[in-house]
Protein backbone atom coordinates (compact mmCIF):
# COMPACT_ATOMS: atom_id res chain seq x y z
CA UNK A 1 0.00 0.00 0.00
CA UNK A 2 1.28 3.39 -0.96
CA UNK A 3 -0.82 6.26 0.85
CA UNK A 4 0.73 8.99 -0.87
CA UNK A 5 0.00 7.70 -4.25
CA UNK A 6 -3.74 6.83 -3.10
CA UNK A 7 -3.93 10.37 -2.13
CA UNK A 8 -2.69 11.89 -5.26
CA UNK A 9 -4.83 10.15 -7.17
CA UNK A 10 -7.93 11.07 -5.18
CA UNK A 11 -6.64 14.68 -5.85
CA UNK A 12 -6.61 14.25 -9.63
CA UNK A 13 -10.59 13.03 -9.69
CA UNK A 14 -11.60 15.80 -7.26
CA UNK A 15 -9.85 18.11 -10.22
CA UNK A 16 -12.16 16.47 -12.67
CA UNK A 17 -14.70 16.59 -10.64
CA UNK A 18 -14.45 20.48 -10.64
CA UNK A 19 -13.65 20.74 -14.06
CA UNK A 20 -17.67 19.17 -14.66
CA UNK A 21 -19.17 21.82 -12.51
CA UNK A 22 -18.21 24.59 -15.25
CA UNK A 23 -21.30 22.49 -17.21
CA UNK A 24 -24.21 23.48 -14.93
CA UNK A 25 -22.54 27.00 -14.43
CA UNK A 26 -22.55 27.66 -17.96
CA UNK A 27 -26.39 26.65 -18.05
CA UNK A 28 -26.39 28.75 -14.87
CA UNK A 29 -25.38 31.41 -17.33
CA UNK A 30 -27.63 30.88 -20.70
CA UNK A 31 -30.72 31.18 -18.21
CA UNK A 32 -29.72 33.95 -16.18
CA UNK A 33 -29.90 32.69 -13.02
CA UNK A 34 -27.25 33.83 -10.22
CA UNK A 35 -26.91 30.14 -8.97
CA UNK A 36 -23.67 30.14 -11.42
CA UNK A 37 -21.70 31.71 -8.33
CA UNK A 38 -22.52 28.46 -6.30
CA UNK A 39 -21.16 26.29 -9.20
CA UNK A 40 -17.94 28.51 -9.97
CA UNK A 41 -17.25 28.56 -5.94
CA UNK A 42 -18.07 24.66 -6.26
CA UNK A 43 -15.22 24.39 -9.33
CA UNK A 44 -12.42 26.53 -7.02
CA UNK A 45 -12.76 24.63 -4.34
CA UNK A 46 -12.26 21.17 -6.18
CA UNK A 47 -9.38 23.00 -7.72
CA UNK A 48 -7.72 24.30 -4.82
CA UNK A 49 -8.39 20.80 -2.72
CA UNK A 50 -7.74 18.06 -5.58
CA UNK A 51 -4.80 20.52 -7.69
CA UNK A 52 -3.10 20.73 -3.92
CA UNK A 53 -3.73 16.94 -2.89
CA UNK A 54 -2.12 15.90 -7.12
CA UNK A 55 0.52 18.29 -6.43
CA UNK A 56 1.93 17.34 -3.30
CA UNK A 57 2.45 13.86 -4.17
CA UNK A 58 2.35 14.13 -7.85
CA UNK A 59 6.06 12.20 -7.92
CA UNK A 60 4.27 9.34 -6.26
CA UNK A 61 1.51 9.03 -8.94
CA UNK A 62 3.22 6.75 -11.74
CA UNK A 63 2.88 2.83 -12.49
CA UNK A 64 0.29 0.47 -12.38
CA UNK A 65 -1.49 0.12 -8.98
CA UNK A 66 -1.99 -3.41 -7.33
CA UNK A 67 -5.14 -4.29 -5.94
CA UNK A 68 -5.68 -2.81 -2.43
CA UNK A 69 -4.31 0.80 -4.09
CA UNK A 70 -7.17 0.47 -6.61
CA UNK A 71 -9.73 -0.19 -4.10
CA UNK A 72 -8.83 2.50 -2.21
CA UNK A 73 -8.44 4.86 -4.72
CA UNK A 74 -12.62 4.35 -6.19
CA UNK A 75 -13.58 3.72 -2.57
CA UNK A 76 -12.27 7.02 -1.35
CA UNK A 77 -12.98 8.84 -4.29
CA UNK A 78 -16.70 7.93 -4.49
CA UNK A 79 -16.74 9.39 -0.75
CA UNK A 80 -14.64 12.79 -1.87
CA UNK A 81 -17.41 12.88 -4.44
CA UNK A 82 -20.27 12.78 -2.77
CA UNK A 83 -18.90 15.58 -0.10
CA UNK A 84 -17.36 17.69 -2.60
CA UNK A 85 -20.30 17.42 -5.45
CA UNK A 86 -22.40 18.63 -2.03
CA UNK A 87 -20.63 21.75 -1.81
CA UNK A 88 -22.46 23.85 -5.36
CA UNK A 89 -25.86 22.60 -3.75
CA UNK A 90 -25.04 24.00 -0.55
CA UNK A 91 -23.71 27.48 -1.46
CA UNK A 92 -27.13 27.75 -3.90
CA UNK A 93 -29.12 28.12 -1.27
CA UNK A 94 -31.72 25.46 -2.08
CA UNK A 95 -31.15 22.72 0.10
CA UNK A 96 -31.98 23.29 3.94
CA UNK A 97 -28.28 22.02 5.40
CA UNK A 98 -24.71 20.59 4.08
CA UNK A 99 -26.19 17.40 4.94
CA UNK A 100 -29.14 17.27 2.78
CA UNK A 101 -26.70 18.86 -0.15
CA UNK A 102 -24.27 15.89 0.49
CA UNK A 103 -26.99 13.40 0.52
CA UNK A 104 -28.38 14.70 -3.30
CA UNK A 105 -24.79 14.44 -4.13
CA UNK A 106 -24.48 10.95 -3.01
CA UNK A 107 -27.71 9.98 -4.51
CA UNK A 108 -26.91 11.98 -8.06
CA UNK A 109 -23.48 9.63 -8.55
CA UNK A 110 -24.33 6.30 -6.86
CA UNK A 111 -27.67 6.86 -9.38
CA UNK A 112 -29.91 6.00 -6.55
CA UNK A 113 -32.55 9.10 -7.31
CA UNK A 114 -33.41 9.41 -3.50
CA UNK A 115 -33.98 13.42 -2.65
CA UNK A 116 -34.69 15.53 -0.25
CA UNK A 117 -35.78 18.00 -3.12
CA UNK A 118 -39.65 18.81 -1.71
CA UNK A 119 -40.42 20.73 -4.88
CA UNK A 120 -37.90 20.05 -7.79
CA UNK A 121 -39.64 22.21 -10.21
CA UNK A 122 -39.06 25.50 -7.66
CA UNK A 123 -35.51 25.08 -8.11
CA UNK A 124 -32.86 26.86 -10.46
CA UNK A 125 -31.74 25.26 -14.07
CA UNK A 126 -28.34 24.82 -13.30
CA UNK A 127 -29.08 22.69 -9.90
CA UNK A 128 -31.23 20.51 -12.20
CA UNK A 129 -28.86 20.24 -14.50
CA UNK A 130 -25.80 19.39 -11.98
CA UNK A 131 -28.36 16.60 -10.44
CA UNK A 132 -28.71 15.19 -13.64
CA UNK A 133 -24.76 15.29 -14.67
CA UNK A 134 -23.96 13.80 -11.54
CA UNK A 135 -26.17 10.71 -12.58
CA UNK A 136 -24.30 10.48 -16.14
CA UNK A 137 -21.27 10.70 -14.49
CA UNK A 138 -22.07 7.86 -11.99
CA UNK A 139 -23.73 5.51 -14.10
CA UNK A 140 -20.96 4.36 -16.60
CA UNK A 141 -18.53 5.68 -13.30
CA UNK A 142 -16.35 8.61 -13.04
CA UNK A 143 -13.46 6.46 -12.48
CA UNK A 144 -13.80 4.52 -15.80
CA UNK A 145 -14.41 7.55 -17.62
CA UNK A 146 -10.84 8.77 -16.00
CA UNK A 147 -9.04 5.76 -17.40
CA UNK A 148 -8.97 7.24 -20.89
CA UNK A 149 -7.20 9.41 -19.01
CA UNK A 150 -4.69 8.44 -16.54
CA UNK A 151 -2.43 6.86 -19.21
CA UNK A 152 -1.69 10.63 -19.83
CA UNK A 153 0.44 10.41 -16.40
CA UNK A 154 1.61 7.65 -16.37
CA UNK A 155 -0.97 5.38 -14.16
CA UNK A 156 -2.01 1.89 -14.84
CA UNK A 157 -6.12 1.59 -14.66
CA UNK A 158 -6.99 -2.20 -14.40
CA UNK A 159 -7.21 -2.21 -10.96
CA UNK A 160 -9.21 0.76 -10.67
CA UNK A 161 -11.47 -0.85 -13.50
CA UNK A 162 -12.42 -4.00 -11.65
CA UNK A 163 -13.23 -2.02 -8.16
CA UNK A 164 -15.19 0.37 -10.06
CA UNK A 165 -17.47 -1.06 -12.94
CA UNK A 166 -20.81 -2.22 -11.80
CA UNK A 167 -20.00 -6.14 -12.55
CA UNK A 168 -19.12 -8.90 -11.11
CA UNK A 169 -16.84 -9.76 -13.62
CA UNK A 170 -15.69 -6.56 -15.86
CA UNK A 171 -15.32 -7.87 -19.67
CA UNK A 172 -12.29 -6.36 -21.58
CA UNK A 173 -13.38 -4.37 -24.81
CA UNK A 174 -9.45 -4.35 -25.91
CA UNK A 175 -6.03 -4.90 -25.17
CA UNK A 176 -5.98 -1.40 -23.14
CA UNK A 177 -8.01 -1.13 -20.58
CA UNK A 178 -8.24 2.78 -21.46
CA UNK A 179 -9.48 2.05 -25.06
CA UNK A 180 -12.30 -0.29 -23.05
CA UNK A 181 -13.17 2.80 -21.10
CA UNK A 182 -14.07 4.81 -24.22
CA UNK A 183 -15.38 2.29 -26.31
CA UNK A 184 -18.01 2.13 -23.07
CA UNK A 185 -18.12 5.21 -22.88
CA UNK A 186 -19.46 5.93 -26.46
CA UNK A 187 -21.73 3.71 -26.59
CA UNK A 188 -23.41 4.82 -23.11
CA UNK A 189 -22.71 8.73 -25.05
CA UNK A 190 -24.19 7.05 -28.01
CA UNK A 191 -27.51 5.88 -26.18
CA UNK A 192 -28.12 8.79 -24.24
CA UNK A 193 -27.90 10.99 -27.34
CA UNK A 194 -30.44 8.90 -29.01
CA UNK A 195 -32.87 8.84 -26.07
CA UNK A 196 -32.56 13.13 -26.22
CA UNK A 197 -33.60 13.26 -29.81
CA UNK A 198 -36.54 11.39 -29.14
CA UNK A 199 -37.57 13.05 -26.15
CA UNK A 200 -37.32 16.41 -28.11
CA UNK A 201 -39.55 14.68 -30.75
CA UNK A 202 -42.09 14.04 -28.37
CA UNK A 203 -42.29 17.61 -27.22
CA UNK A 204 -39.70 18.10 -24.56
CA UNK A 205 -37.15 21.43 -24.93
CA UNK A 206 -33.14 20.22 -24.94
CA UNK A 207 -32.88 21.16 -20.83
CA UNK A 208 -35.42 19.01 -19.90
CA UNK A 209 -34.95 15.96 -22.63
CA UNK A 210 -30.97 15.80 -21.61
CA UNK A 211 -31.58 15.75 -17.98
CA UNK A 212 -34.13 12.77 -18.11
CA UNK A 213 -31.62 11.41 -20.82
CA UNK A 214 -28.94 11.73 -18.56
CA UNK A 215 -31.17 10.20 -15.56
CA UNK A 216 -32.44 7.10 -18.01
CA UNK A 217 -29.50 5.89 -19.00
CA UNK A 218 -27.57 6.23 -15.57
CA UNK A 219 -30.70 4.25 -14.31
CA UNK A 220 -30.87 7.43 -11.81
CA UNK A 221 -34.19 8.52 -11.30
CA UNK A 222 -33.42 12.53 -11.02
CA UNK A 223 -36.33 14.00 -13.21
CA UNK A 224 -36.94 18.15 -13.73
CA UNK A 225 -40.91 17.43 -12.61
CA UNK A 226 -42.48 17.09 -9.30
CA UNK A 227 -44.04 13.90 -10.41
CA UNK A 228 -41.33 12.52 -12.47
CA UNK A 229 -42.37 11.17 -15.69
CA UNK A 230 -45.61 11.56 -14.99
CA UNK A 231 -45.50 15.16 -15.19
CA UNK A 232 -45.04 15.06 -18.68
CA UNK A 233 -48.37 13.78 -19.17
CA UNK A 234 -47.69 11.98 -22.33
CA UNK A 235 -47.68 7.92 -23.47
CA UNK A 236 -45.18 8.61 -26.05
CA UNK A 237 -42.55 9.93 -23.40
CA UNK A 238 -42.99 7.36 -21.30
CA UNK A 239 -42.90 4.59 -23.52
CA UNK A 240 -39.47 6.19 -25.03
CA UNK A 241 -37.98 6.05 -21.17
CA UNK A 242 -39.20 2.50 -20.61
CA UNK A 243 -37.35 1.35 -23.68
CA UNK A 244 -34.44 2.89 -22.77
CA UNK A 245 -34.15 1.76 -19.20
CA UNK A 246 -34.52 -1.46 -20.14
CA UNK A 247 -31.30 -1.08 -22.50
CA UNK A 248 -29.25 0.86 -19.40
CA UNK A 249 -30.68 -2.27 -17.23
CA UNK A 250 -28.47 -4.65 -19.71
CA UNK A 251 -24.62 -5.24 -20.18
CA UNK A 252 -23.13 -2.58 -22.11
CA UNK A 253 -20.83 -4.45 -23.63
CA UNK A 254 -23.32 -6.29 -25.96
CA UNK A 255 -24.73 -3.22 -26.86
CA UNK A 256 -20.93 -2.46 -28.47
CA UNK A 257 -20.87 -5.80 -30.16
CA UNK A 258 -24.63 -5.08 -31.38
CA UNK A 259 -23.40 -1.31 -32.48
CA UNK A 260 -20.41 -3.98 -34.54
CA UNK A 261 -23.52 -5.80 -36.10
CA UNK A 262 -23.32 -8.92 -33.92
CA UNK A 263 -26.94 -8.74 -34.08
CA UNK A 264 -27.53 -12.32 -32.32
CA UNK A 265 -25.44 -10.51 -29.09
CA UNK A 266 -28.33 -10.01 -26.53
CA UNK A 267 -29.53 -13.53 -27.66
CA UNK A 268 -26.28 -15.55 -27.19
CA UNK A 269 -25.98 -14.08 -23.73
CA UNK A 270 -27.76 -16.29 -21.25
CA UNK A 271 -27.51 -13.33 -18.03
CA UNK A 272 -29.12 -11.18 -20.63
CA UNK A 273 -31.97 -13.63 -21.95
CA UNK A 274 -32.99 -14.47 -18.52
CA UNK A 275 -33.21 -10.52 -17.61
CA UNK A 276 -35.47 -10.08 -20.66
CA UNK A 277 -37.50 -12.85 -19.72
CA UNK A 278 -37.75 -11.79 -15.82
CA UNK A 279 -38.42 -8.37 -17.30
CA UNK A 280 -41.78 -9.31 -19.63
CA UNK A 281 -42.84 -11.90 -17.07
CA UNK A 282 -43.20 -9.39 -14.24
CA UNK A 283 -44.85 -6.65 -16.89
CA UNK A 284 -47.57 -9.45 -18.10
CA UNK A 285 -48.07 -10.23 -14.28
CA UNK A 286 -48.68 -6.87 -13.49
CA UNK A 287 -50.52 -6.20 -16.39
CA UNK A 288 -52.89 -8.66 -15.46
CA UNK A 289 -53.41 -7.62 -11.76
CA UNK A 290 -53.80 -3.93 -12.60
CA UNK A 291 -56.45 -5.00 -15.39
CA UNK A 292 -58.62 -7.57 -13.70
CA UNK A 293 -58.53 -5.41 -10.37
CA UNK A 294 -60.08 -2.42 -12.63
CA UNK A 295 -57.22 -0.38 -11.58
CA UNK A 296 -56.25 0.69 -15.34
CA UNK A 297 -57.73 0.04 -18.80
CA UNK A 298 -55.95 -2.76 -20.69
CA UNK A 299 -53.88 0.26 -22.19
CA UNK A 300 -53.24 1.94 -19.03
CA UNK A 301 -52.45 -1.28 -16.92
CA UNK A 302 -49.95 -2.10 -19.96
CA UNK A 303 -47.92 1.15 -20.09
CA UNK A 304 -47.41 1.64 -15.72
CA UNK A 305 -46.76 -2.34 -15.62
CA UNK A 306 -43.82 -2.10 -18.39
CA UNK A 307 -42.97 1.28 -16.63
CA UNK A 308 -43.11 0.56 -13.20
CA UNK A 309 -41.28 -3.27 -14.26
CA UNK A 310 -38.36 -1.61 -15.70
CA UNK A 311 -38.17 1.38 -13.09
CA UNK A 312 -37.49 -1.31 -10.36
CA UNK A 313 -35.95 -4.36 -11.80
CA UNK A 314 -32.84 -1.63 -13.17
CA UNK A 315 -33.22 0.70 -10.09
CA UNK A 316 -33.91 3.74 -11.81
CA UNK A 317 -36.22 5.02 -9.55
CA UNK A 318 -38.34 6.73 -11.68
CA UNK A 319 -42.49 6.80 -11.62
CA UNK A 320 -45.65 7.61 -13.00
CA UNK A 321 -47.62 6.58 -10.35
CA UNK A 322 -48.08 5.77 -6.66
CA UNK A 323 -47.94 2.24 -7.26
CA UNK A 324 -47.98 1.74 -3.15
CA UNK A 325 -51.60 2.23 -3.52
CA UNK A 326 -51.63 -0.82 -6.52
CA UNK A 327 -53.57 -4.03 -5.45
CA UNK A 328 -51.48 -5.93 -2.78
CA UNK A 329 -50.73 -8.86 -5.97
CA UNK A 330 -48.71 -6.24 -7.97
CA UNK A 331 -47.15 -4.26 -4.99
CA UNK A 332 -45.87 -8.18 -4.08
CA UNK A 333 -44.54 -8.73 -7.15
CA UNK A 334 -42.27 -5.17 -7.49
CA UNK A 335 -40.78 -6.23 -3.73
CA UNK A 336 -38.73 -9.05 -4.83
CA UNK A 337 -37.33 -6.66 -8.24
CA UNK A 338 -35.63 -4.51 -5.80
CA UNK A 339 -33.57 -7.37 -4.41
CA UNK A 340 -32.37 -8.04 -8.12
CA UNK A 341 -31.17 -4.92 -10.22
CA UNK A 342 -29.93 -4.75 -13.61
CA UNK A 343 -27.55 -6.76 -15.64
CA UNK A 344 -23.77 -6.99 -14.74
CA UNK A 345 -22.31 -4.45 -16.57
CA UNK A 346 -25.11 -1.81 -17.30
CA UNK A 347 -25.43 1.13 -15.14
CA UNK A 348 -28.24 -0.50 -12.30
CA UNK A 349 -28.08 -1.41 -9.30
CA UNK A 350 -28.96 -4.14 -7.03
CA UNK A 351 -27.25 -7.70 -6.67
CA UNK A 352 -27.50 -8.10 -10.44
CA UNK A 353 -29.30 -10.62 -12.44
CA UNK A 354 -26.10 -12.97 -13.19
CA UNK A 355 -25.47 -13.22 -9.35
CA UNK A 356 -29.16 -14.44 -8.57
CA UNK A 357 -28.87 -16.95 -11.43
CA UNK A 358 -25.80 -18.20 -10.45
CA UNK A 359 -27.02 -18.71 -6.97
CA UNK A 360 -30.83 -20.27 -8.23
CA UNK A 361 -28.65 -23.20 -10.84
CA UNK A 362 -26.07 -24.18 -7.40
CA UNK A 363 -29.34 -24.35 -5.45
CA UNK A 364 -30.86 -27.14 -8.12
CA UNK A 365 -27.51 -28.80 -8.48
CA UNK A 366 -27.73 -28.61 -4.14
CA UNK A 367 -31.31 -30.66 -4.84
CA UNK A 368 -30.27 -32.79 -7.31
CA UNK A 369 -27.11 -33.84 -5.09
CA UNK A 370 -29.70 -34.71 -2.51
CA UNK A 371 -31.32 -37.34 -5.00
CA UNK A 372 -28.25 -38.39 -6.55
CA UNK A 373 -25.37 -38.04 -4.16
CA UNK A 374 -22.69 -39.10 -6.39
CA UNK A 375 -24.24 -36.55 -9.40
CA UNK A 376 -20.87 -34.41 -11.00
CA UNK A 377 -23.32 -31.61 -11.89
CA UNK A 378 -21.18 -28.52 -12.27
CA UNK A 379 -22.86 -24.75 -12.70
CA UNK A 380 -22.41 -23.30 -15.84
CA UNK A 381 -23.10 -19.99 -17.26
CA UNK A 382 -22.49 -19.18 -21.14
CA UNK A 383 -21.97 -22.69 -21.65
CA UNK A 384 -18.55 -22.42 -19.00
CA UNK A 385 -18.00 -24.35 -15.73
CA UNK A 386 -17.87 -21.65 -13.31
CA UNK A 387 -14.92 -22.99 -10.14
CA UNK A 388 -16.21 -23.10 -6.74
CA UNK A 389 -13.74 -19.76 -5.80
CA UNK A 390 -16.53 -17.69 -7.96
CA UNK A 391 -19.93 -19.42 -6.71
CA UNK A 392 -18.44 -18.84 -2.92
CA UNK A 393 -18.01 -15.41 -3.50
CA UNK A 394 -21.50 -15.08 -5.23
CA UNK A 395 -22.98 -16.58 -1.97
CA UNK A 396 -20.68 -14.74 -0.19
CA UNK A 397 -21.93 -11.23 -1.74
CA UNK A 398 -25.42 -11.87 -1.10
CA UNK A 399 -25.11 -13.13 2.26
CA UNK A 400 -22.88 -9.59 3.03
CA UNK A 401 -25.94 -7.93 0.82
CA UNK A 402 -28.74 -9.11 3.14
CA UNK A 403 -26.54 -8.43 6.76
CA UNK A 404 -25.66 -4.78 5.02
CA UNK A 405 -29.87 -4.72 4.30
CA UNK A 406 -30.83 -5.52 7.91
CA UNK A 407 -28.43 -3.91 9.89
CA UNK A 408 -29.09 -0.41 7.84
CA UNK A 409 -32.71 -1.46 8.46
CA UNK A 410 -32.41 -2.21 11.91
CA UNK A 411 -30.32 1.85 12.53
CA UNK A 412 -33.53 3.36 10.85
CA UNK A 413 -35.58 1.82 13.13
CA UNK A 414 -33.52 2.94 16.00
CA UNK A 415 -33.44 6.71 14.84
CA UNK A 416 -37.18 6.69 14.63
CA UNK A 417 -38.49 5.73 11.39
CA UNK A 418 -41.15 3.26 11.17
CA UNK A 419 -40.70 -0.71 10.14
CA UNK A 420 -42.24 -0.05 6.28
CA UNK A 421 -40.02 3.24 5.90
CA UNK A 422 -36.82 1.94 7.52
CA UNK A 423 -36.63 -1.40 5.67
CA UNK A 424 -37.24 0.36 2.13
CA UNK A 425 -35.50 2.73 2.34
CA UNK A 426 -32.34 0.26 3.56
CA UNK A 427 -33.00 -1.90 0.69
CA UNK A 428 -34.12 1.33 -1.66
CA UNK A 429 -30.88 3.17 -1.31
CA UNK A 430 -28.60 -0.02 -0.95
CA UNK A 431 -29.39 -0.97 -4.50
CA UNK A 432 -29.45 2.50 -5.78
CA UNK A 433 -33.47 2.10 -6.28
CA UNK A 434 -33.99 5.08 -4.90
CA UNK A 435 -37.89 5.74 -4.07
CA UNK A 436 -39.11 3.09 -1.50
CA UNK A 437 -42.47 2.69 0.16
CA UNK A 438 -45.03 4.71 2.96
CA UNK A 439 -43.33 8.26 3.49
CA UNK A 440 -39.73 7.09 0.97
CA UNK A 441 -42.14 6.42 -1.68
CA UNK A 442 -42.51 7.30 -4.79
CA UNK A 443 -45.55 10.59 -3.54
CA UNK A 444 -42.89 11.44 -0.85
CA UNK A 445 -38.91 12.04 -0.32
CA UNK A 446 -36.04 11.78 2.52
CA UNK A 447 -36.14 15.22 3.67
CA UNK A 448 -38.25 14.53 6.84
CA UNK A 449 -35.35 12.16 7.91
CA UNK A 450 -33.19 12.39 10.86
CA UNK A 451 -29.59 13.66 9.84
CA UNK A 452 -27.75 10.94 11.26
CA UNK A 453 -30.17 8.89 8.95
CA UNK A 454 -29.58 10.43 6.12
CA UNK A 455 -25.31 10.28 6.00
CA UNK A 456 -26.28 6.14 6.92
CA UNK A 457 -27.86 6.22 3.75
CA UNK A 458 -25.85 8.17 1.92
CA UNK A 459 -22.80 5.53 3.22
CA UNK A 460 -25.04 2.32 2.09
CA UNK A 461 -25.57 3.97 -1.79
CA UNK A 462 -22.02 3.89 -1.88
CA UNK A 463 -21.54 0.60 -0.62
CA UNK A 464 -24.20 -0.44 -2.84
CA UNK A 465 -23.09 1.21 -5.52
CA UNK A 466 -19.46 -0.54 -5.05
CA UNK A 467 -20.90 -3.81 -4.15
CA UNK A 468 -19.80 -3.91 -1.31
CA UNK A 469 -16.28 -5.20 -0.64
CA UNK A 470 -14.41 -2.25 -2.32
CA UNK A 471 -16.09 0.02 0.23
CA UNK A 472 -15.90 -2.56 3.31
CA UNK A 473 -12.79 -3.81 2.67
CA UNK A 474 -11.42 -0.46 3.58
CA UNK A 475 -12.70 -1.23 7.23
CA UNK A 476 -10.39 -3.91 7.66
CA UNK A 477 -7.29 -3.18 9.72
CA UNK A 478 -5.12 -5.67 7.88
CA UNK A 479 -6.19 -4.06 4.50
CA UNK A 480 -3.68 -0.99 5.12
CA UNK A 481 -0.74 -3.06 6.53
CA UNK A 482 2.00 -4.18 4.19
Amino acid sequence: MRPAYVVSLVGLMSLGLGLFMLAPLAVALVYGEAVWRAFLGGAAICGVVGGALFWLFRDHARGELNHREGMAVVGISWAAAAVLGGIPFELSGEFASFSDAVFEAASGFTTTGASVLTSVEDSSRGVLFWRALTHWLGGMGFIVLSLAVLPLVGVGGMQLFKAEVPSPTPDRLAPRIADTARLLWWVYAALTAAEVVLLMLGGLDWFEATCQAFATMATGGFSTRNASIAGFQSAYVEWVVTVFMVLAGMNFTLHFHLFRRRWDAWWRDEECRFYLALYGAFTLLIFLGLWLASAAGPGDALRLAAFQTATILTTTGFATTDYSLWPAFCLALLLPLMFIGGSAGSTGGGPKVMRVMVALKQAVAELRRMVHPRLVAPVRFNGVALERSVIGAVWGFLGLYFVCFVVVGLALTAMGLGLVEAFSASIACLGNIGPGLGAVGPAGNYAALPVAAKWLLAAAMIVGRLELFTVLVLLAPEFWKR
